[in-house]
């Protein structure tokens, strides 16, 4: 089991510590409801630094990045980043993952930290074109500071203006009294706040400062128990529940970080099954009723018929109601269609509904 830089100080705030794609990670503190609402409300940190980073580097590299991934990354412009996913041979996904140029020729891949080595390996295997690869995974660490008032919060800890830091832009420059870090706007909260990269040797003392300056604005460490239930609140996909080696981006509703004005991996397949529609979709729904939907439960329709299976679910701390994402067949895809959840020995009947499910 690895331990990120801050496994100590997690555990020395009382942390409840698990396992979590092989590391030792803070699932909750206080609570998850607590956390939760912490975040929507005020300001939270995150530690997730078990997050992968690739530097990809040489005149090669946008070559390289363009072959293994979905979307157009010829558009960044340095000091953007872009969501993108890395799709298989057999029409799924290897991982998703964030796109940052950070010079003309150098561009950091931030990718799943249970498929660090799978991807790293991947990307590798498509390196025909002799793009510089650097795996910094051991080496980074990154906080997440989300929050509606972690701007205000965090501002005296940067020279920088951050809230002119635009969603899915970056800036590398000082924090905390750390040099050369970078403060990114890519959140999966749907809160607000920023991100923050820097060397192992540098996040205690970020990670303290953190703290300090958000204590007048209620802040509290985040486990990764809240990061799921905001996350899913959202809508946003959760590789290894809502997408992964066997689900097309298509099907996935992310065909919108497909873009089929260049060729990538399985593009032409993609682009047909997007021009087809796909038979089965991933759709957002509530339950009419009360009761939580977990992750492997199955979708029924009015007869008790499986039809498809939960692949996220979870109590709205937010909203107060069951709320969950899952595959169905099309015909049940359209909003406001009527599905049933099986708990246990009870089917609940259930909408689907347009995502996010928190309009903030």
């Amino acid at each position: 089991m690895k331990n990120t830089a801050l496994s100590s100080t997690h555990e020395a705030l009382g942390a409840k510590m698990v396992p979590f794609a092989g590391y030792n990670m803070p699932v909750q503190y206080q609570g998850v409801t607590i956390e939760h609402e912490t975040v929507r409300n005020a300001v939270g940190v995150f530690d997730v630094s078990h997050m992968g980073e690739f530097l990809i580097e040489g005149p090669n590299a946008l070559a390289l990045i363009q072959k293994v991934s979905s979307n157009d990354a010829a558009k960044l412009e340095v000091g953007k980043a872009q969501y993108s996913c890395l799709p298989n041979d057999n029409g799924g996904i290897v991982d998703d993952l964030i796109i940052y140029r950070v010079k003309d020729e150098t561009y950091l891949l931030v990718v799943n930290a249970s498929n660090i080595e799978k991807d790293w390996n991947w990307i590798s295997s498509k390196n025909d074109v002799g793009a510089e690869m650097r795996d910094l995974s051991e080496d980074y660490s990154l906080l997440a500071i989300q929050g509606p008032k972690a701007i205000e919060a965090m501002q005296p800890l940067s020279s920088h203006d951050l809230s002119e830091i635009k969603f899915y832009n970056f800036i590398v420059g000082d924090f905390a009294g750390i040099e050369h870090v970078i403060i990114s706007a890519t959140g999966y909260t749907g809160s607000g706040g920023f991100e923050i990269y820097c060397k192992n040797s540098e996040v205690k003392q970020v990670w303290d400062k953190v703290l300090e300056a958000g204590a007048d604005f209620g802040i509290k460490p985040i486990g990764l128990a809240a990061r799921d239930t905001l996350r899913l609140e959202m809508g946003y996909c959760l590789y290894g529940n809502d997408i992964d080696d066997t689900t097309s981006p298509i099907e996935a509703g992310l065909s919108w970080i497909c873009k089929f004005n260049k060729e990538f991996t399985n593009s032409e397949a993609l682009k047909a099954e997007k021009e087809r529609t796909p038979e089965r979709k991933l759709v957002a729904f509530k339950l009419d009723d009360r009761g939580i939907p977990r992750q492997g439960y199955d979708i029924v329709d009015s007869s008790g018929k499986t039809i498809g299976n939960v692949t996220s679910g979870t109590m709205s701390p937010s909203l107060g109601v069951g709320i969950g994402l899952g595959y169905v067949p099309k015909v049940f895809s359209k909003v406001d269609s009527k599905v049933n959840i099986q708990v246990r020995k009870k089917a609940i009947p259930a909408t689907v509904v347009k995502l996010p499910f928190y309009k903030g």
